[in-house]
């Protein structure tokens, strides 16, 4: 593969819902180029794309992958991103290396929730957007059918560039509306490098579909507006230019089809690709931040601009060390050379610089302003950074990935697996921004959070494989709290006996509700030395101990002030152990009188939703216990705020999915804590007492 620079270069995330066929039209690119000698398949091991174990396990794309293409005299570095929800940190990353989109449609299912997410992040970052309506082959699919789907769904901007030719049901060729042309692929007329006029019953069709387009075009240039309705029709360098111009601002989003299986409109489709998107060079500038000075720099997007380099992706393998995917934004990077992290505010060596295509890696020397590629062994750079000239201080605007919410709590098969569990959960969540550890030290548990239910399950087979350590999930603990609503006074006296020095110990502790301070406040008011000072520490000690194991249910105490009002001693049996052991007995003999309640940590839930969707949310809140705390409309989304009791949250982004076919989003965050309803916190208290009763 030869060195492409900003102006040949065009970068396209496919997207689309599971199943669509996305990988698959990708695979027929590499074949139809002869980029590759097979047709792969992820069900069959085979794909170049869909290679890693999970993938091949699962039928599906779980990672983000390159392919990159040279078609006619330029390369198209395709970004395909997975489908499925739970892998959307991977699509995130990839779509942030985009400058296009093309999603792809099933024939059969059109406006899937996976289409509407794909049209809403790529509408989101204003990416020209390409349809390719896939599995035309099958029976019962009609492209007709199709088309009003999609131009129902996403608006009139959705236009037909080509459209099928029919023979009892069954597609025997293509038109391409601009040229007025049609090619057959199966037949007597059967040849890709050979042209037919378009066939009488279909003229209409045509020039109808053509007719739409024109007017696009016609809606973002004041000269060809007027020629429009003049009715001239445009020249064919007119036309081009009217598309590019259109596809690029959003305005025209052409439609195209076939079939990845049977390599049906997959010549055309690079072809409309190569022609109508835009290059990376064409955006002429980009905007960074100078984090020394904190203003914003124009950068050109060609090879004379200052080196700028985005890390969009990370890969950490335990024998090959970190695999960081790479996109020169501006400049040129070369290998052998030194790169400063701004960030960091570390120097980094660029030993080596590969293309990467599926599996395959390729060594090259220089990667140009656009090219996409990766770098190994990069010592301080993660995800997010940006690499620089030395004495530079350019940071590209950070990629936003999806809050993980779905916690679940981590434990070693092997308590010999401790320390390799740590390192392979460091290593999962340096490896994915969508993954989160949390240590938990009021519940001794360490908490994973990921997106959803087969993004957590990938993450414990990869450190099954790749780390060879082996885990237990269970669902994490709340943190319930106690706390007190009555001033008493407790009593403890230990004395004890047995030959030689006796124990003796006496207090008498007043406890107090104290909303000031969580932490328990110790206080004495000691009249005359009833109990010597030397032993405070040692009453206090014992009710800390008291207070870290709560009465109620095994949670901890909070929001107590505890008062040493008086006490005994003996001048030889006293000591620290017996004063402590005294406060353990006061504890217990006041909680029974201090009216003791459990509390439940509230969180603060913010909903993004489509507006559609506002009435299942708000009644899903209402059967968690939830308050509604406000809704505002941002475009055509509900946001939605809520305090909820923790507890009813734990399967929430499972749920949340579930309720919004995918495209809900949430965020949560601690709020406060509040008392527990009287007969939940009965079930509570009672499963912590069966609980004790098991461990016993």
């Amino acid at each position: 593969m030869r060195d492409y620079l900003s102006h040949e270069v065009r970068n396209v995330a496919v997207m689309g819902h599971s199943g669509s066929g996305k990988t698959a039209v990708l695979e027929a690119m590499l074949y139809f180029t002869k980029a590759s000698d097979r047709f792969g398949k992820t069900s069959e091991g085979s794909s170049l794309i869909d290679y890693d174990t999970e993938e091949i396990r699962r039928g599906i794309s779980v990672y983000t992958s390159l392919v990159p293409i040279e078609w006619k005299d330029c390369k198209i570095n395709f970004i395909d991103t997975p489908g499925y929800l739970d892998f959307a940190g991977e699509a995130e990353a990839g779509l942030a290396a985009a400058d296009n989109a093309l999603i792809v449609v099933n024939a059969k299912d059109v406006i899937q929730s996976g289409t509407k997410i794909a049209w809403e992040r790529a509408a989101a970052r204003k990416l020209p957007t390409i349809f390719f309506i896939n599995k035309l082959d099958e029976e019962n699919t009609s492209f007709d059918q199709a088309y009003e789907e999609l131009r129902t769904q996403f608006g009139k901007s959705v236009i037909p560039f080509e459209v099928p030719i029919l023979e009892n049901d069954e597609v025997i060729g293509s038109i391409n509306i601009l040229r007025d042309k049609a090619w057959y692929f199966k037949g007597d007329k059967a040849d890709r490098n050979k042209s037919y006029d378009v066939p009488d019953n279909m003229k209409e069709v045509v020039a109808d579909y053509k007719n739409q387009i024109a007017e696009a075009i016609a809606m973002g240039d004041d000269d060809l507006m007027e020629k429009f309705f003049s009715g001239e029709p445009f020249t064919e360098a007119e036309l081009t230019r009217g598309v590019r111009l259109g596809v690029r601002n959003g305005e025209i989003r052409p439609v195209f089809s076939g079939s990845a299986i049977n390599m049906t409109g997959i010549e055309r489709l690079l072809d409309l690709i190569d022609k109508y998107f835009p290059t990376y060079g064409e955006q002429g500038t980009i905007t960074v931040t100078d984090i020394d000075k904190n203003e914003p720099v124009e950068l050109l997007t060609d090879e004379k601009g200052d080196l700028t380099v985005q890390v969009f992706k990370t890969i950490v393998d335990p024998f090959v060390g970190r695999i960081s995917f790479i996109k020169v934004r501006s400049g040129v990077l070369s290998s052998d050379t030194t790169v400063y992290n701004p960030k960091k505010d570390k120097l980094e060596k660029i030993s080596q610089i590969f293309i990467i295509k599926g599996k395959h890696q390729t060594a090259v020397g220089k990667l140009f302003t656009g090219d996409i590629g990766a770098v190994t062994k990069l010592a301080y750079t993660q995800t997010n950074d940006t690499l620089c000239e030395k004495g530079k201080y350019y940071v590209v605007d950070e990629i936003k990935f999806s809050e993980p919410m779905l916690g679940v709590a981590v434990w070693p098969k092997s308590k010999n697996d401790d320390d390799k569990l740590s390192n392979a959960l460091n290593r999962m969540c340096e490896e994915d921004p969508t993954t989160r550890l949390v240590n938990n030290k009021e519940t001794k548990e360490n908490v994973l959070y990921g997106v959803g239910d087969q993004h957590i399950d990938v993450i414990v087979n990869k450190m099954k494989s790749k780390y060879k350590v082996e885990v237990n999930l269970t669902t994490p603990k709340v943190p319930y709290h106690e706390t007190i609503k009555k001033t008493v006074i407790g009593e403890g006296r230990h004395k004890k006996q047995s030959g030689g020095h006796g124990q003796f110990g006496h207090v008498f502790v007043e406890f107090s509700p104290n909303p000031d301070s969580e932490d328990m406040v110790f206080e004495e008011t000691v009249f005359g030395g009833a109990v010597p000072k030397q032993y405070f520490p040692a009453v206090e000690t014992g009710l800390r101990e008291c207070m870290a194991k709560g009465y109620l249910a095994g949670y901890r105490m909070v929001n107590v002030k505890a008062n040493l009002k008086d006490g005994k001693y003996h001048d030889v049996d006293s000591s620290e152990m017996a004063f402590k052991l005294a406060a353990h007995l006061a504890f217990k003999d006041a909680m029974p009188k201090a009216g003791c309640i459990l509390l439940e940590p509230i969180v603060s839930a913010t909903v993004v939703i489509p507006d559609e969707y506002t009435g299942t949310i708000i009644g899903d809140f209402n059967k968690r216990r939830g308050t509604i705390m406000g809704m505002d409309m941002e475009g055509t989304h509900q946001v939605i705020n809520a305090l909820v009791p923790l507890a009813e949250m734990m399967k929430y982004p499972t749920d949340l999915r579930s309720m919004t076919q995918g495209r809900g989003k949430y965020t949560q965050v601690f709020d406060h804590y509040d008392p527990v309803p009287a007969n939940i916190a009965e079930k509570i208290i009672a499963n912590a007492d069966k609980q004790d009763d098991d461990d016993e």
